[in-house]
């Protein structure tokens, strides 16, 4: 029996998948954590801080679900507010001043929706993620551990590469979500995920994504040792890139048309403004 997009959708949600710091305690050494956006406060559905990756110094910040439902209460099941994204903007940033590479682990239904959280500026903080990671100049990978969902999700994967999980998922909204707002009924979210394409060989296909992760192995140390090689590989070839933001840049204009030719004269220009601000010492 072939698993279906919604099938997809259940295991990506699933309390027994590793989360994002399973991915940090099993990949990385030395792992010191950092707190707060220097601005409101610190978020737990956000976990980011410095480590070891193969003994190469690295950024890691990764969002954050919980197993338990303590955990997730605590974690506010890992939808994060405008300061999670502040505190992992924050922590580029600094890696960026100090040359170390980022690698991003994401999971979540989408960025919180509340009051506060609006009041805060949730949009601003993400749309300002998607521009400064634009514009890093240190390699930046991104993995999708589960669910991958809406802007939430892409504040942290405007990376140099993006991979995902087998099961993992990615979308503009939730199946549920995206059901109520076509057919006003929740319960079409099957025939919803079949539309969205939010697979991760649907992304693969639209070249959102550059590479597929096998779960065979979930969990196991075999598992957690091929994708510590796999990325300490991928930061080597990408250490040797002469422009990352330009590349970048290009990278994201080519989804969903590979034949596209990369424009590149609007990544020269934002990185000139982002020198210049840099002069007035806004960034």
């Amino acid at each position: 029996m072939s698993t279906t997009a919604y099938d997809r959708v259940r295991i990506a949600r699933s309390e027994k998948r590793p989360t994002g710091l399973d991915y940090i305690r099993n990949l990385f050494t030395g792992f010191y954590e950092m707190h707060g956006d220097r601005h409101f406060a610190d978020d737990p559905a956000v976990v980011g801080g410095i480590a070891l990756l193969q003994g190469r110094p690295v950024t890691v910040i990764a969002i954050e679900k919980g197993h338990t439902v303590q955990e997730r209460t605590m974690r506010n099941f890992g939808a994060p507010n405008p300061e999670g994204y502040r505190k992992a903007l924050r922590l580029m940033r600094q890696a960026e001043k100090f040359g170390r590479p980022v690698l991003c682990f994401v999971d979540t239904s989408g960025a919180f929706c509340g009051v506060g959280a609006e009041e805060r500026g949730q949009g601003e903080a993400i749309a300002h993620n998607l521009t400064e990671m634009m514009g890093l100049r240190v390699p930046v990978i991104s993995v999708l551990i589960g669910e991958g969902g809406s802007g939430g999700a892409l504040a942290l994967a405007v990376s140099d590469r993006v991979w995902m999980l087998e099961n993992a998922v990615y979308s503009v909204i939730s199946p549920e979500g995206c059901a109520s707002i076509l057919w006003k009924d929740a319960a079409q979210a099957e025939v919803a995920a079949e539309s969205l394409r939010l697979t991760a060989a649907d992304a693969l296909s639209l070249g959102v994504i550059e590479e597929i992760i096998p779960e065979d192995d979930l969990g196991a140390p075999a598992f957690y040792g091929r994708l510590s090689a796999k990325l300490a590989s991928e930061l080597e070839c990408l250490a040797a890139v002469p422009d990352l933001p330009e590349q970048r840049y290009a990278r994201f204009r080519r989804i969903g048309c590979p034949s596209a030719a990369p424009a590149a004269k609007p990544a020269r220009a934002r990185a000139a403004g982002r020198a210049k601000r840099e002069e007035k010492g806004q960034v």
